[in-house]
Formats: C-alpha cells, structure tokens, sequence
C-alpha cells in the first residue's frame, strides 16, 4: 500500500502543483497480522521485476489473477480502496504518491471508482442478452452528463469508503471531485433531460442504452469581453476521460454521398443497392451509467468519427502532406464540435452528417452485436428506438434502408417493423425548430434515404387522400415533402408517421403538439399522441447538489424519498413546525455561503450571501425573455434614479444569469452584451447603496447549477406563454426550496397546480390570451406609450447609461422591442413587475416565504425522471424491467 508520511499542508501544496521538495519518501504496509494480496503483490513490487506469482498462506503457489479481479472489480472497504488507488496511480498512471500531481491523483482516483462498476456492467450486458430483454434505446444527439465523480461514488455507495481512504494518504476526496472536467456533451434541457433518463433507466434496472456523439470539443466554453460573449473551444478531451472504455474493434463503417443503382437479386425480385462515394469509421466509447441502489450498470455509447483510410504515404513522400491527412481531417470534422455553425452551406452539411452518423452507427450496433441472427420479425418486440427529438429522425429511413436493401425485405414487412420500432419525442413549439433538410442536400448526401422518404411519403399522402377525399389543401399541408421557400423534408413530419407513438414532455405542450403544431396528423391518429411531462434526477440535482437539504429531509422524513420522490409529501406537516422552519432557512443560508464562496474563487464575482437570490439560467433565446428580466432591474434602478424609493427600501436583491447564445444568433448575443453592461453599471452604482446587485457568470454549465440551483430563493421561468414546451430548471428550482415565478407555461403550469397559487408568483397571459392579442394584431409601441415605468427603463437604456453615452449602441434591440417584440415583452411587463413588488412583500416574512419554499419540496415530488421512465414504460416502450442478481 502506499501512504503519505510529509504533513497535510505540505501535500496540499504539493497537489496544487506548488514549490515542493522531491526528497525521497518512504512506502510500507499496513501492520496486519494477515496481510491481503495487494499488500503483497506491492511488496514484491517495491523488491523490483518479478513473477506475478505469490505463496498464499496455505503454501501452495497460484496465480494472483483472481484476486486482482477480485479487488479490482469489489474496492468496497477502505484497505482495498487504497490498495486499487495506489496500484492505479503506479501502473496507469505511471508515478508514485510522492510525484503525483492532482491530475494523476483525480484519474487515479477516477478509475478506481469506475473499477467498482465493471462486475455489474458485464454482468448486466450478459443478462440482458441472456434474456433477450426488450431494450430502450435512446437517441440523442446532447448528453449532458454532469461531473461523473460524486456520482458514481453515490451509485456504487463507495462515497465515505473513499472519503476515508484518501484521508488515510492524507488526500481530500472533495479536492479531487473539484477538479473534474464536465463533459460538454449538450447545449442545455434536451441534454440534461437525456443524462436524467439515463440515470432513471438504470436507477429502475430498465434494459436501455444511449446513443450519441462524442464530440471532441462539445459545446464552446463561453468567455466575456467587454461584456461580449466571445466562444472558445472546450476541450474536455484534452487530458483524456478516465470514465470512458473505447472499443476500436467495435468500429463502424458510415456511408455518404455516391449514388444508387437498380439490380436483380437471385430470385429475380427488383432490388435497390447504393453505392457509396465516401466511408467514415463511427469508433464505439462506453460510458458505464450505474444504478442507484441497483447492480445493474447500463451503457452510454458515444461514437467518434476516424478516417477509414487516414494516411496516405505516397503523396506523403511526395512532399504533399497536408493531401496525405486530408481524409482524417475531413472524417473528424463529424465528431469535432456540438452543433456547428449552420448558416453556411458547409455548416448545413456538417449537421446532417453528425445526425445520420450517430444514427447509423447505433442502428447497426445494435442490429449486429445484439440482436444478431435472431429473426427480424421480433426486432419491435426486442428494442424500442426513442427519437430525442428532430436530430435523430434519419434512423427512420436508415432502418427502411437496412431492411429492404441489405436484409432483403419486402417494402410492406420492413415498414411494419420500422414504424412499430421508433417512437418520437418533440421538444418544440417553434416552427423553426422544426428541422427541415433541403432536398438537394439529403440527395446529394444520403441518395438511397431520399428514395426511401419519397416512397413513404407517397404511401402516406395515399392514406389522406383516401381518408380526406378532394382535401388536396390538407395533402399538401401534410405531405412530408415542403415546396416552399425550397423543396425539403419535414423531419418532425417524416418521425411522426414513422413512429408507434408520439410525445410532447408536458401537459400543455402536449395539448398544443396536438392541436396546433402537428394538429392535422393528431386528428388522423389521435391515439398516436400522448404526454410525458418531463422530470429531473434527484440524485444528482437533490441528494448531490444540495446535501445540507438532503441531510435534512433523511432525518424528517428517512432516506427512501431518493428513489421515491412521491415521498417528499411526508414532508408537508413539517413546513407548520418552527423549528424546522429555521432548519430550512440555515441550510438555504449555508447553501448562499457556498455559491458566493464559489464565485468568488471561479470568477472573481464578489456578492453578499444576505439578500434574495433571484435567479434566471437556461438559453439565451428570445422566447425564454432574459430581457423581460433585465427590464425589470432597470425599473428598480430608475425607481431609485428618480426618487420614487429610496435605497434602503429595496429588498437587497442578487439577480444571476446563466446562459449560452448559439454563435451565429445576433439577436440574443446582443442581449448578453446588454446585461453586462448594465451591471457593470447597477453593480457600481452608489445611489443603489450595494442592495442591487447583477452576477452573469460566464459558461454556465452543470457543475455551477448544481451549486446555483440549492441556493436560489426566486425561479424566473417567465416565457411567453405557449413557448416553451417543458423546461426541467422550473423542477430543479422548486425541488431544492425556491418558490417560481412565471407564467402558465410549459410544466409551469402542473407546478402551479401541485403547489397551489398562493406558493407561485403567477404573471402575464396565458397561451389563448397571447393567442388572441396575435390575432388582434400586436402593437409593442403601445405599451410603451402608456406605461411609465416601461418608458422610463427602455428610455435609460437608450439614454447611453450603460454604454458610456452611445445612444446607438443598443438600438438594435430596443428597436426590436419596440416595432417586433416577437414574444410580447412589452405586452407582459407590467404584470411582472407588479408580481415582483409582491415578491418583495413575501420575501420580507421570511416564515411565510419559507413554509411556501418547504411546500414547493414537498409537493414537487412529480417531478423525477423516474416518474417520467415509468409513464414511458407503461404508454409507450413497454419494456420491463430486468433486474441482475
């Protein structure tokens, strides 16, 4: 075993990569009567090269093998711990405690824990197989997976057993857990929704893998200057990821471009082949995704595009090299980065290919190493592949595609076997979320796909035209196949006809799914649509993220709510008892303490823990209204401009943002530059006495939320109602102690009903409300007119207070607010801000604000992605459970 003999502070300062002395230090065993085999096997080792053969006691001489198995797959005391920590850091690793840096000592540490987690990913994969369990197969091309550490030590309950054994070698398990890199697999809800489902299936012992992309730089990591969100790559790769398990030899082969040709096959049927013109390698990484209080270890693929061919030596010797590596470089472009930019042709290409990629990938993995030879006829009762959204629709015609060309099938057999194997999930109410690919480019790029969407789009339009005789407006509105402005494929459309069932992720959104966005084919198959209001996993956004909360509902109420969130409604009858109050309120506290101490020391952002945390974090995009927000700072600043308050009557408020804008997206870029701008100004501002305060932290991601989340008083979930379709932070919120304040949108409207009215700050309109002013005609101006308070925060901002006295510099989206206002800001206003002087009222009885925020815990339970895999399971998947020994 190894063990530090230098002080703890010295060790600190020797992890933390400063000055240290390189003296020799010693390594010796435990004194124990008996030592253990890792015990012994290092001690042969420090005696230098020898037989991996040791003399067990009882004087016979055998292989160590098993025993290294043993206690590489079960470190689950503390000796053992440290015996597989200290062999990681030496044979993996390559250096000795002494020498070790904190990224030796994090990866170490990593790929012990993850050793812990092989016997029952094996195990599971060979069960599963065994029992030709009906599989889940979820495709998305985001998942956002969160620091993987802490997680794995909650799964496998190894946390105190690694706490204890890095103390030991005088090592701080929260240091290390600090210095993960998050993997940037998403770009915000869709892919932290997928990482939560992943979590589930596995915590219910549900067969399920998930498909995606394992892009090497993931989403941009966000930096500010000048207040101007400027991207950087993330490169979470560059030190490698001790989580994954690459299997090369599980590789891919992934077809574009060429061409199709027309044959006879031997049996003299007509038969279709496409002949390729280029080939890409879809390489397999594993991600083991444990089971919460479960053994069963499910699977993560993520595929990462190589060259078939990489390197060419004949041009190279000829002095061509930069043609020599053209394939590879051209073949990794596919994996390299989370969404490209897609305003150009190039960019459009790009994207298409990364969906099919993934797509086709996964579809043949699982064709060919699970499903194998067993008869094709069964494959709807053997796997069910969820389409995450529009991204991987192409996995319909793929399918069509395999069976017809490569299996041999009629049309009739393999479309009844495709449309019963995919289910669809839409995510969207915005029509240009929708995605449409242009017909030239799907021609040019997937020809025998393009083939395949015709003829299924020829079937179906034959079905309307025969269950809507003469309707030929309906056919058209219904055809997969759009004509204007360019010829392109419908893919929300192509999914929705080429799925069992299709779902939107919460009460309204579904209702809207079906009756305004995909209304015409809901009253064609009106059993096809169905909801699965969407949820979060309380291991990592409660027991992980909030562990001061999580410490005192164990005691309140025990430990089961963790996987039985239904039982945070034990919780209620607590929120009358004062005591408990307090409790509450010390955590929160305590919560505040730990996120400005972050900030602090992340950027630099200095904020008091004694106010109201108000808090907004999600896409920067329109609809979601960051600017609706800032307007009201503004108000509260010119209130106190004006004299209309004083200082010292404002609720000390921090308002934090959190958000990511799309590189290519104008508009909400703008808007991040104008909420840095205003608060370099408010921040500094002596007339706000320091009671106002604005933090926009750069690169919000997973590791900030979850120590944002348990420390927010106030949820902003303020999108124009009808909009958003879900949102999952409304859950987060609301399940760690902030009462929200929004509008009846997305789930908000089943957390309004669960928690009842008078423990939500409702505002604004409501969809047919909103639907009615767009009919009547909007007229943004108008509202600027008469109200006051809106003049007087839009007239600041245009007065050049924030932009050291340039009154064009944000003409660009006050000029938008007032003739376009796509989303009704302006419209909404009023009702917001006269929701937030109430927020203020509340916030002052701090008994009353914090039995309304136990209540939002205790009846918010709904909301757990378990919840979500269940109504899966029972309305759409039907896939049991299959729990391994």
């Amino acid at each position: 075993m190894c063990f530090s003999t230098t002080p703890r502070a010295a060790a600190r300062s020797r992890r933390n990569g400063t000055a240290r002395s390189r003296g020799r230090r010693g390594v010796r065993t435990a004194a124990v009567a008996d030592p253990g085999p890792w015990q012994r096997v290092y001690a042969l080792q420090r005696e230098g090269p020898r037989s991996w053969q040791l003399e067990p006691p009882t004087g016979s001489v055998q292989p160590v093998t098993e025993n290294i198995e043993r206690f590489i797959s079960s470190p689950t005391t503390v000796e053992s711990f440290k015996s597989e920590f200290c062999r990681q850091l030496r044979y993996e690793q390559g250096v000795d405690l002494v020498d070790a840096r904190t990224e030796d000592l994090y990866q170490a540490l990593a790929r012990t824990v993850r050793s812990a987690m092989v016997d029952g990913w094996i195990a599971t994969q060979a069960s599963h197989r065994a029992a030709k369990a009906k599989t889940v197969a979820y495709l998305s091309a985001e998942f956002l997976m969160g620091p993987q550490l802490e997680n794995a030590l909650l799964s496998t309950a190894l946390t105190e057993v690694a706490r204890t054994a890095l103390a030991e070698l005088e090592l701080d398990l929260d240091e290390l857990t600090a210095y993960e890199t998050e993997p940037g697999l998403g770009n915000g809800g869709l892919g932290r929704l997928a990482a939560c489902f992943i979590d589930s299936l596995a915590a219910k012992s549900i067969p399920a893998i998930g498909y995606g992309i394992r892009y090497e730089y993931g989403i941009f990591r966000q930096t500010f200057v000048d207040g101007r969100q400027v991207e950087q790559p993330d490169r979470w790769l560059v030190k490698g990821s001790p989580w994954e398990l690459a299997q090369p030899e599980n590789s891919v082969t992934v077809n574009f471009g060429g061409h199709t040709e027309q044959y006879t096959d031997e049996t003299g049927a007509p038969r279709t082949r496409w002949v390729p013109a280029e080939q890409v390698l879809a390489v397999p990484y594993n991600y083991m995704v444990p089971g919460f209080e479960t053994r069963n270890v499910n699977t993560l693929r993520l595929w990462s595009a190589k060259a078939t061919d990489a390197f060419d030596l004949q041009i190279f010797n000829s002095g061509d090299y930069e043609s020599a590596v053209r394939r590879q470089t051209v073949a990794e472009n596919i994996s390299k980065v989370l969404y490209p930019e897609d305003s150009t042709p190039q960019g459009k290409e790009l994207r298409l290919k990364q969906q099919y990629f993934f797509v086709a990938a996964s579809l043949r993995d699982y064709l060919d190493t699970v499903l194998r030879d067993d008869d094709l006829s069964t494959l709807p009762e053997r796997v069910v592949f969820q389409l995450n959204d529009t991204h991987p629709v192409i996995g319909v015609p793929e399918l069509m595609r395999i069976l017809l060309d490569e299996r041999g099938l009629g049309w009739d057999e393999a479309w009844d076997i495709t449309r019963r194997t995919f289910n669809y999930t839409c995510h969207t109410l915005l029509p240009e979320a929708l995605e449409v690919w242009s017909v030239d480019l799907l021609g040019r790029l997937l020809p025998r796909h393009l083939e395949i969407i015709y003829r299924i789009n020829e079937d179906f339009l034959g079905l309307v035209r025969e269950t809507y005789p003469g309707d030929e407006l309906r056919v058209r509105r219904m055809s997969i196949i759009q004509e204007r402005p360019e010829r392109a494929v419908r893919m929300a459309f192509l999914a929705t006809v080429g799925s069992t069932k299709v779902n939107g992720v919460a009460a309204l959104h579904s209702q809207l799914l079906a009756d305004k966005v995909l209304d015409d084919f809901s009253a064609l198959w009106p059993e096809k649509f169905t909801n699965v209001t969407n949820g979060v996993t309380p291991r990592r956004f409660m027991r992980l993220s909030n562990p001061g909360l999580s410490g005192l509902l164990d005691e309140a109420i025990g430990t089961g709510w963790t996987n039985d969130l239904a039982q945070l409604a034990k919780l209620e009858p607590f929120a009358d008892d004062a005591s408990f109050r307090a409790e509450f309120r010390a955590v929160k506290q305590a919560n505040k303490e730990r996120f400005v101490r972050l900030l602090a020391q992340r950027d630099g952002i200095e904020l008091p823990a004694d106010a109201l945390y108000d808090v907004m974090v999600k896409r920067l995009h329109e609809y979601k209204r960051q600017m609706l927000k800032l307007l009201h700072v503004v108000t509260l600043y010119d209130r106190v401009l004006k004299g209309e308050v004083k200082a010292s009557d404002l609720q000390p408020r921090v308002v934090v943002f959190g958000a990511k804008a799309a590189p290519g997206y104008k508009m909400a870029k703008e808007i991040i530059h104008l909420i840095n701008r205003v608060a370099a100004v408010v921040n500094n501002a002596p007339e706000l006495e320091g009671r106002l305060r604005i933090a926009f932290p750069a690169n919000y991601n997973v590791t900030l939320a979850e120590r944002l989340i348990p420390a927010a008083d106030l949820s902003e979930q303020i999108s124009l109602a009808g909009k958003e379709a879900s949102g999952t932070g409304n859950m987060k919120f609301a399940l760690n102690g902030a009462l929200t304040i929004g509008t009846d949108d997305g789930a908000n409207v089943e957390i309004r009903q669960l928690v009842g009215d008078e423990n939500f700050f409702l505002f604004g309109m409501d969809e047919p409300a909103v639907q009615a002013l767009e009919d009547r005609g909007y007229n943004p101006t108008s509202y600027y007119e008469v109200d006051a308070g809106l003049r007087g925060a839009i007239d600041l901002i245009s007065s050049g207070l924030f932009s050291d006295g340039d009154r064009t510099a944000f003409e660009f989206v006050i000029s938008d607010l007032l003739y376009k206002d796509r989303f009704m800001v302006l419209a909404d206003y009023r009702s917001y801000v006269d929701t937030q002087d109430r927020v203020e009222v509340a916030y002052r009885d701090e008994d009353a604000w914090t039995r309304s925020a136990i209540l939002n815990v205790a009846r918010t339970g709904f909301f757990t992605s378990d919840r979500s895999i269940q109504d899966y399971l029972d309305r759409i998947w039907h896939a049991p459970a299959k729990p391994i020994a």
